[in-house]
């Protein structure tokens, strides 16, 4: 359903018939960390996340999974270490490969 409390006219999974199920009846505004992503949408009541109804629960285990202005430490051109099973490099040394 459409939101019509603090995001209106925007779809929103929280909104039923009897109002904004979320949690304290209303989405909560972005914060600091939330500055930069493609997300925040502006509104007269101030800065909202379009993805997510309470973006502080979102930063407080580290970075948010919709972030679009922050890179992941293990994303594509990131070189990982990768483990060797000690028993099958034995074997492969000893055959010469």
């Amino acid at each position: 359903m459409k939101c019509t409390t603090i995001k209106e006219d925007i779809e929103c999974g929280f909104m039923t018939v009897a109002g904004c199920s979320f949690n304290g009846s209303a989405c909560h505004p972005v914060v600091e960390a939330c500055e930069g992503c493609n997300h925040i949408v502006e509104f007269p009541s101030g800065l909202y996340c379009t993805t997510f109804a309470d973006p502080r629960a979102k930063w407080a285990y580290g970075v948010c999974n919709f972030a679009t202005h922050r890179k992941s430490n293990n994303g594509a051109g990131a070189t990982t270490a990768q483990k060797v099973n000690p028993l099958k490099h034995s074997k492969r040394m000893a055959r010469g490969s």
